[in-house]
């Protein structure tokens, strides 16, 4: 055999005769020759001359250069859907139970599906580009593309599938209804390119069985790198669509059958159902008819032409490997985007959001992922196709992650624009299987801090990431001191640091395993405790103090303080925080650590007030009042002007909101001259913080 053939002639055409219907002795009698000839080709004890081989390739509908390549030949069998039988010993399942494992939201759809393709990257030179494309359908397009659907087939199904009684078949309902009232379906597909494509066979392991046929198979051929590890993430395909159906255009990296191109195949997942005399199991799969004898009748892919790709709405934008998965009656689940604009920004949104870093490059190399959505209605644009900018959406965070990777870091933040770098330890425990007890070792994850800008906004936390940089999550580091510099970070860990080394691989292991389906936090899990010996949680919770102490040694305090004014002033400030009781223990009350402020010219008090908190499980809810101390009578309350949240809390109502567990916290204010009895620098100011209804105090 030459490298171009996968396998030798006589298992070839013994598969072309079946899939064409034709036995031994019919080739033999087109060929004029004995069926003795043709059983020794089939059995490899010889192969045809090579014009015998051309007269056999016009005899199956194919040239010279299939059977050289050992191509198979596309037949021409009808499209059929196959619906898997009951099972015999009366189980059911009504519905796919990994489907809950997430939820149906536009969000977490972008975040998995985009995840997979990350993890699928082909060439390695140039980024995965993946195009969410959303299109409403209505009218003659609804009917064309449902006709290509053998949508009527599959119609009976739902309609029985929806008569139970049970959760899915209630959602199946509904969406019968609004399909067959609104005469509207949306589609959304989801492509990459420069991903690998649904390699393998049929049938046997490999990336497209892992997709189409099994559940809970992370087979990830990328290895240590792969942000997957349940094989749930494909799951939120067919939980974003209405009818729990997807249809499927692969193009291959590595050739199957001798093709690459246009390898398509539907998949539906219903619950149990009988439909007339028959009860199902639950999926069903679109695709033609298997020809091989051990499967008769099973639906499998086939090797679609390019009208049949368009009718399904199925066609890609280029050759390049990679597949696109149609999302039939998508849906954002959480409900907050119904119409094509709004579930096109939340497209938008989640990408930015869970893949920025992914999406920015370096001087010595581009990024890993470039992504867009755009939306469309009958065949026509209605909402631009968007590319999403990892600059425009988080651009400090962005600047900081381009600095690490141009090697543009510096020790200490002197500047608004510097990005500072910190190395942070962590330790990996040792796994139960290995033999030397010092197993494990130590990663040097980084830790990168720039300063925030005035108006960002959320600010101060730490975005955490391993892999291939998607956000695992993000977190607000712990007693920061109060006035420190407003900043943005990220904790890149393993393979996100760009190095390579066991302790890389070990340290992406390790935080994989400690990662729940949703890949969004680094905590306990099943596996963490099952692969790892003993102190495995305690080693993620030291990784977390060093990560914060790293943080609170770089942003410190601010530069720019207000000045206290002269001491005449500040001798006016009194401050009082136990409220109109006077008698409770400063235990349970917050403290002034610091109170600064100053006359402006309107006689205003403008004023800084810094708190430190007692340990509660509740929201504080606390109301600062000014009031004057005048020399005789009560202490008449002064109206503020403004009331300005500054660390840790915020304003609602005119009240201060501190979340449970925050020890420090600072507000500023300003007084308004009008409702002073008598102007600012003839009285005293006292501050008052007082337990507003609800609160913790």
């Amino acid at each position: 055999m030459s490298p171009q053939q996968g396998e030798k002639f006589g298992s070839w055409l013994a598969r072309q005769l079946r899939r064409a219907g034709m036995n031994q002795a019919e080739l033999a009698d087109e060929l004029e020759m004995t069926r003795a000839a043709v059983s020794a080709w089939i059995n490899d004890r010889a192969e045809p001359r090579p014009e015998t081989q051309r007269r056999i390739a016009a005899i199956l509908g194919t040239d010279s250069a299939s059977i050289y390549n050992r191509t198979d030949v596309a037949p021409d069998l009808p499209l059929q859907w196959h619906h898997r039988s009951a099972y015999k010993d009366g189980g059911r399942e009504y519905g796919n139970a990994a489907a809950f494992a997430f939820n149906a939201d536009l969000s977490a759809l972008a975040r998995e599906a985009t995840q997979n393709s990350l993890d699928e990257r082909y060439d390695e030179r140039k980024p995965v580009r993946v195009r969410y494309t959303l299109e409403e359908l209505t009218g003659e397009h609804l009917d064309q593309f449902l006709a290509a659907l053998h949508w009527d087939e599959l119609r009976e199904h739902y309609d029985e599938a929806a008569l139970l009684e049970q959760k899915v078949s209630r959602s199946l309902k509904a969406a019968l209804r609004d399909l067959d009232e609104n005469k509207s379906l949306i589609l959304l597909r989801v492509d990459d390119y420069n991903a690998a494509g649904l390699t393998g066979d049929e049938y046997g392991d490999g990336r497209y069985t892992a997709v189409v046929r099994r559940q809970l198979d992370s087979r990830k051929e990328s290895g240590a790198k792969a942000g997957g590890s349940y094989g749930l993430g494909k799951v939120t395909l067919w939980a974003t669509s209405r009818f729990n159906l997807v249809l499927i255009n692969s193009t291959l990296s590595e050739s199957y059958e001798g093709r690459t191109e246009r390898r398509v195949v539907g998949r539906v997942d219903l619950p149990w159902r009988k439909v007339g005399n028959e009860a199902y199991a639950g999926p069903a799969w679109f695709g033609q008819a298997d020809t091989e004898p051990n499967r008769q009748q099973v639906s499998r892919s086939w090797w679609a032409d390019e009208q049949t790709v368009r009718d399904l709405h199925l066609d890609r934008l280029s050759d390049e490997p990679g597949t696109s998965f149609l999302i039939v009656g998508a849906h954002d689940a959480s409900g907050t985007a119904e119409s094509l604009k709004d579930m096109h920004e939340k497209l938008v949104i989640a990408l930015a959001e869970g893949f920025w870093a992914a999406m920015v490059g370096g001087n010595d190399g581009g990024p890993l992922l470039e992504a867009s959505v755009v939306a469309m209605r009958n065949g026509r644009v209605v909402v631009d196709e968007k590319r999403v900018d990892p600059h425009t959406s988080h651009p400090a965070l962005s600047r900081a992650f381009k600095a690490y990777l141009d090697r543009d870091t510096v020790e200490e933040l002197t500047t608004s624009t510097q990005v500072a770098r910190a190395d942070v330890t962590l330790v990996v425990p040792p796994r139960k299987s290995d033999k030397r007890k010092q197993g494990g070792g130590h990663h040097r994850a980084v830790l990168l801090v720039t300063p925030a800008g005035e108006d960002d906004d959320p600010v101060n936390q730490v975005v955490y990431m391993r892999g291939n940089r998607m956000t695992v999550m993000s977190k607000r580091p712990r007693e920061l001191p109060l006035g420190a510099t407003r900043f943005h970070a990220v904790l890149l860990a393993g393979y996100a640091t760009e190095q390579t080394g066991a302790d890389v691989e070990l340290a992406e292991e390790f935080l994989r395993a400690s990662e729940p389906p949703e890949h969004n936090d680094w905590k306990h899990t099943e596996e963490l405790t099952s692969v790892y010996a003993r102190g495995a949680l305690s080693r993620l919770r030291e990784f977390r103090v060093e990560i914060d102490k790293a943080v609170r040694q770089l942003v410190g305090r601010r530069t720019t303080v207000r000045g206290e004014g002269p001491a005449a002033l500040r001798e006016l400030l009194k401050l009082d925080v136990f409220g109109p009781a006077g008698s409770r223990s400063r235990r349970n009350v917050p403290l002034v650590e610091i109170t600064r402020g100053d006359l402006d010219d309107t006689g205003a008090w403008n004023v800084w007030v810094d708190l430190k908190l007692p340990e509660s499980d509740s929201t504080w809810r606390l109301t600062p009042i000014a009031k004057f101390d005048v020399r005789s009578g009560g202490r008449p309350v002064v109206a503020w002007k403004e009331i300005v949240p500054r660390d840790n809390c915020r304003e609602e109502d005119g009240n201060l909101v501190i979340e449970a567990g925050v020890r420090l916290a600072s507000f500023s204010g300003i007084t308004d001259p009008s409702s002073h009895p008598v102007h600012g620098n003839l009285a005293g100011l006292i501050i008052d913080i007082q337990k507003s209804r609800g609160g913790a105090l």
